[in-house]
C-alpha cells in the first residue's frame, strides 16, 4: 500500500484538521528489567528444556502495519493501525 508523506487529519490537541507528518511506527527495544521480562527470564532459566516449545514455522505471511503521525502545529503523536499489509511503502505524493 502507497501512503502519502504528510496527511490531513484531525488533531485532537489543536482540535481542528491540520497536516500530521506520517512515519511507520517501530517499537522500541525491551526493557530487561521490566518486571515482565525478569518474571519471562526467571522462567526460562532451569535445568532441561524451555518452558514452552520454541516455534518451528511461522504461519502468517503478513504484518499489521501502524503508521505514526505528528502534527506539524503543536508536534502531537498518535498511532493510527492500518490492520495486516503485506507491504507499507510511505511516498512523497500519491
Amino acid at each position: 500500500m502507497r501512503f502519502p508523506k504528510e496527511v490531513r487529519v484531525y488533531c485532537p490537541r489543536c482540535k481542528a484538521y491540520t497536516p500530521h507528518q506520517v512515519t511507520t511506527y517501530k517499537p522500541g527495544k525491551r526493557r530487561t528489567l521490566a518486571q515482565g521480562q525478569r518474571r519471562y527470564l526467571r522462567k526460562q532459566k532451569g535445568y532441561g528444556s524451555k518452558r514452552k516449545p520454541e516455534q518451528k514455522e511461522f504461519a502468517k505471511t503478513t504484518k499489521k502495519q501502524v503508521l505514526k503521525l505528528k502534527c506539524n502545529v503543536c508536534g502531537y503523536t498518535l498511532l493510527k493501525s492500518l490492520g495486516r499489509l503485506r507491504k507499507l511503502e510511505i511516498v512523497e505524493k500519491v
